[in-house]
């Protein structure tokens, strides 16, 4: 859900500026506290690249949900392809 909003905000920077931005305050991202910081959200959220017209973002998370220390990671680009890149 976080990253499907980063990706909103980013496109409509991209739609004001003309490109994408690697810092996330700059599109009023606001990412949550974590769970190990004795937050609510269970994954660190990032952009990771940005290009001319790219990017990527990143959620890690910071919970092992099965305990075999393999974290979940997801990623979602500019055209909204969201991939699990590592399955816990």
């Amino acid at each position: 859900m976080q990253l499907n909003h980063l990706y909103t905000l980013e496109k409509n920077y991209f739609y004001m500026y003309s490109k994408y931005t690697q810092v996330i305050e700059d599109v009023d991202f606001v990412q949550e506290k974590l769970v190990s910081e004795g937050g609510n959200a269970n994954y660190r959220i990032e952009v990771i690249e940005v290009g001319d017209n790219s990017f990527k973002a990143r959620a890690t998370a910071v919970v092992d949900f099965d305990g075999d220390g393999v974290f979940d990671v997801w990623e979602v680009d500019q055209d909204k392809h969201l991939v699990e890149v590592t399955k816990d």
